[in-house]
Parts: C-alpha cells; sequence; structure tokens
C-alpha cells in the first residue's frame, strides 16, 4: 500500500515539471515560427536547440510514464495528458528548423522520424482519418514496415509522375488538406481565447488539444512531402560527390615537331614540296619593280601617261580663252555683255520656282 502510494506521489509530482518542460519547448516554437529574424542567426539557432533538449527531455518522462498505450481509445487519455501527444510534432518542427549543409540530411531523417512518430500515434487512437506515408528507410525489416503501417493497404503507393490521374489526386488531397487546415485554425483561435484566460472547463480545454492534434496532423503529412523531396535531392547530391574522381593534373605536351604533308620523303624529293612553284621574290620586290617601271595598275596612284594627258588639255583651254580676249571674238563679247545685263535685271535665283509650294 505504501508502494502504492508512493507510486502515485511521483506520478503527481512529476507532471508539473513534464508540462513546464513541454510549455517552455512549445513557446519557443512559436517563438521561432514567428519571428523576423533569420534562422541561420547564432541566437535563433542557440534557442531551437534549449527548446530541442527540453522537448526531448519530456519525450523521455512520457515513455517512462507510459501515458500512451496501443490497448487504449481516445477518449480514455487524460484531458491534461492529450497534450502531450504534440510532443513528436513539436520536437520535429524544432528540428526542421535547424540550418547547417553539413548535417542537413541527418536533420531531415531525425525530423522525419518524429513526425512519423506523431502520425502513428493519432492513427492508432483514429484521431482523424488520413493515411501514412511511404517509409524511406531501405534498413528496416518487413515486421518493422508492417508495425509503421508502410505495408498495410491504406499506405499511399509512391506515385509515378507520368500517370495524370494519380497526380489529380495527389492535388486534390493537398486541396482537402489545406481546406482542412484553416477551417482547424480558425475553430483553434476561438478556443484558444477560452484556454488562455483561464476559464475553460475540461471539455472545452479537450477540444482545445484535439484541434491542436488535427492541425498538427495535416502539417506533418505536409512537411513529410517536403523532406522526402529534399532527401532525394540530398542522397544524389551526396552520391555525385562520392563518385565525382579527382582531376588528375594533366602533364605539359612536349611542343610538336614540323612534319611534311606527303606520303614519305621519296615522294617529296619526287614532288617536291607539293606546290606549283616557289616563290623568288617577295611582294614588296614585285611592288617595287612595277613601280619603276609604271606598269602598276590604277589602285588610287594616277598613271604618269594620263597626268601628261590631263595637263596638255588644261594648257590647251587656257591658251584658247587668252587668244578669244586678245582677239576680241564678238561672239564672245555679246553673250558677256547679255549675261551681264540679264544679271542686273534679275535677282539671284529668279525663275526657279522648284519646291516652292
Amino acid at each position: 500500500m505504501a508502494e502504492h502510494d508512493n507510486t502515485n506521489d511521483v506520478s503527481v509530482a512529476e507532471p508539473s515539471k513534464l508540462s513546464d518542460l513541454l510549455e517552455r519547448g512549445w513557446k519557443i516554437f512559436e517563438e521561432v515560427d514567428s519571428t523576423n529574424e533569420p534562422l541561420a542567426s547564432n541566437s535563433i539557432q542557440v534557442r531551437i536547440k534549449r527548446g530541442i533538449t527540453m522537448l526531448e527531455e519530456a519525450s523521455s518522462m512520457v515513455a517512462l510514464l507510459d501515458l500512451f498505450s496501443r490497448n487504449e481509445e481516445l477518449e480514455e487519455i487524460a484531458t491534461a495528458d492529450l497534450k502531450y501527444l504534440l510532443l513528436p510534432a513539436l520536437l520535429g518542427a524544432l528540428t526542421m528548423k535547424q540550418t547547417g549543409r553539413d548535417k542537413r540530411l541527418e536533420v531531415v531523417r531525425t525530423a522525419r522520424g518524429h513526425f512519423m512518430d506523431f502520425l502513428k500515434r493519432c492513427k492508432e487512437y483514429n484521431m482523424c482519418d488520413f493515411e501514412l506515408p511511404h517509409l524511406t528507410n531501405e534498413n528496416e525489416t518487413p515486421d518493422e514496415a508492417s508495425e509503421n503501417g508502410s505495408s498495410s493497404p491504406t499506405v499511399r503507393p509512391k506515385l509515378c509522375p507520368s500517370d495524370l490521374v494519380c497526380m489529380a489526386a495527389q492535388r486534390q488531397a493537398k486541396i482537402e488538406r489545406y481546406r482542412q487546415r484553416k477551417e482547424l485554425e480558425a475553430r483553434l483561435s476561438d478556443v484558444r481565447k477560452a484556454v488562455d484566460s483561464g476559464q475553460a472547463d475540461d471539455e472545452v480545454s479537450r477540444d482545445f488539444y484535439n484541434l491542436n492534434a488535427k492541425r498538427w496532423v495535416t502539417v506533418c503529412l505536409e512537411e513529410m512531402e517536403s523532406i522526402d523531396q529534399e532527401m532525394e535531392i540530398l542522397q544524389q547530391m551526396d552520391g555525385l560527390k562520392q563518385g565525382v574522381p579527382k582531376q588528375l593534373a594533366q602533364p605539359v605536351r612536349p611542343p610538336m615537331k614540323p612534319f611534311i604533308l606527303t606520303k614519305d620523303a621519296v615522294q617529296a624529293r619526287v614532288f617536291g614540296d607539293g606546290y606549283p612553284s616557289l616563290p623568288t621574290m617577295t611582294v614588296d620586290d614585285w611592288y617595287e619593280q612595277h613601280r619603276l617601271r609604271g606598269a602598276m595598275p590604277d589602285q588610287g596612284i594616277p598613271r604618269r601617261g594620263d597626268v601628261e594627258e590631263a595637263t596638255d588639255a588644261n594648257e590647251r583651254e587656257e591658251q584658247d580663252k587668252e587668244k578669244n580676249a586678245e582677239n576680241d571674238d564678238e561672239e564672245s563679247l555679246f553673250k558677256a555683255r547679255n549675261w551681264d545685263e540679264w544679271k542686273d535685271s534679275h535677282r539671284r535665283g529668279y525663275g526657279n520656282r522648284h519646291n516652292m509650294g
């Protein structure tokens, strides 16, 4: 009898510390989830690790106290113990907020394990109607896989991207989960006011924790889909890093030796270098030779004969003008006088009506 009383005293004394750990860890998660600071900052990561430590300690205490059993129904759980169902979900959510590329694969695997534990417990208590995600752990035995629900008929098979029917069903399931989540959050906001005020009775408190658990079911399902995609990418990246061999430095190649384009040396002696003839002078020599002979083609340089002809024509024209002026040619004088009179009586441009409108 004394031993029984001692056990009751322990069970009564422990929940106060247990509830304190849960509330503090839950509060840290809400603060980190709503903060505007970057998750990679040192202060946020320290708070995340502190919250994970608290929730892990609370989970260990729940396991020692054996608060939950597969043989009982949801209605048999005490209202004060319902909130401890959320421990794995909160642990997984805080774990996912850890940063660091080196251990990212380990982090997402740990978070997935916490989410799966929460979903399995909710499935055992028939908290709501949902299907457990498929397992990604290849090392699990068939018994463990059956225990986790991966081989049961209710497990959703891995979708094939080419199957439009499965893709449409997946999209519809996401829309339905999103709608349920919004409805649960709206109901939670109303119930939370009564719980925070301290005026909630046992029924309101029980409804509050049930709604929280159902909301976290939708959150965990979405998170696990994202985790599966991220794990696939991380595993591929690790495989690429391990499979890429280190590139060896290529040795410096010696310079290539000149070679003959003929088949062999004998053919080269017979046919020569393969050209009709070898050059006997440079281009500059050829140009100078043709320039001295005056046989350069017309490329902007006037030829000597054309220059002499143009000079003779200009000289003859000047001589003709001088002769006409000396002889006072009547016809020329008549034209000059008429032109002078025309300019005196007509202004410049007279009679030009072009482009004047």
